[in-house]
């Protein structure tokens, strides 16, 4: 099941926006313009994640995420705000009243996404295994260690980090710029073509195990873990 993520945002602009950024994501995307559409939503089903607008009519985003953490159900949520209020003291309530990170607006499309993205990867309920396993290759993410039939493969840490995001996600395919935002991070100064280099690298290694064809590559898409 995708994780779902709750947007609560009273203008349709900045819905819009949001539901651009985090299209084609892999995720359930639940749009509310107000506190009371959320909460009627929340009585369905716990989001994996809130994005929550500070400035909304009758009940604030500061109001709503002090309801959210005083519920068992939603205590732990993981929970970014969003507005227009910049200064540091405004940073430090919004913070103070439970958001677990705060985006000004404008905002970057490419930064929201990899601050969900990394927002979702904390929350529990996504936890990854600790061994990650593609046939003969395994991946211990605790020990940061890659073995094809018990054999240690020596890679380096950007490899790593691909392997273990395409294990992780073994049906999803991972565009360029997707891999550069989970692998490199939002504020990466890296070219897209950084990647193929890097995915040469990992398949060179892989190939030398006698992993051949672990990772497919989807024309006009980009990359996946083969089937």
């Amino acid at each position: 099941m995708s994780p779902q993520i709750l947007v609560v945002e009273d203008e349709a602009g900045i819905r819009q926006l949001i539901n651009d950024a985090l299209s084609g994501q892999a995720y359930d995307i639940v749009m509310c313009n107000n506190a009371m559409t959320a909460r009627t939503q929340l009585s369905k089903q716990t989001p994996d994640l809130a994005i929550v607008d500070w400035m909304m009519p009758q009940v604030s985003g500061i109001e709503f995420i002090k309801s959210l953490r005083a519920k068992t159900e939603t205590a732990s949520l993981p929970i970014i705000m969003l507005t227009a209020k910049s200064t540091e003291d405004d940073t430090i309530e919004g913070l103070d009243a439970g958001a677990d990170d705060y985006i000004t607006k404008p905002f970057s499309l490419r930064e929201l996404r990899s601050r969900v993205h990394a927002a979702i990867r904390r929350s529990t309920s996504y936890k990854s295994t600790d061994i990650l396993s593609h046939g003969d290759l395994q991946l211990d993410q605790n020990s940061l260690r890659v073995t094809v039939k018990n054999e240690t493969i020596s890679l380096g840490q950007t490899e790593f980090k691909i392997l273990q995001l395409l294990l992780n996600h073994s049906n999803r395919v991972y565009s360029r710029e997707q891999l550069l935002d989970e692998v490199w991070g939002f504020n990466h100064e890296v070219e897209e073509r950084t990647v193929d280099v890097h995915i040469l690298r990992l398949r060179k290694a892989l190939r030398a195990c006698g992993m051949h064809d672990v990772i497919e590559t989807v024309r006009g898409a980009g990359y996946r873990l083969s089937t």
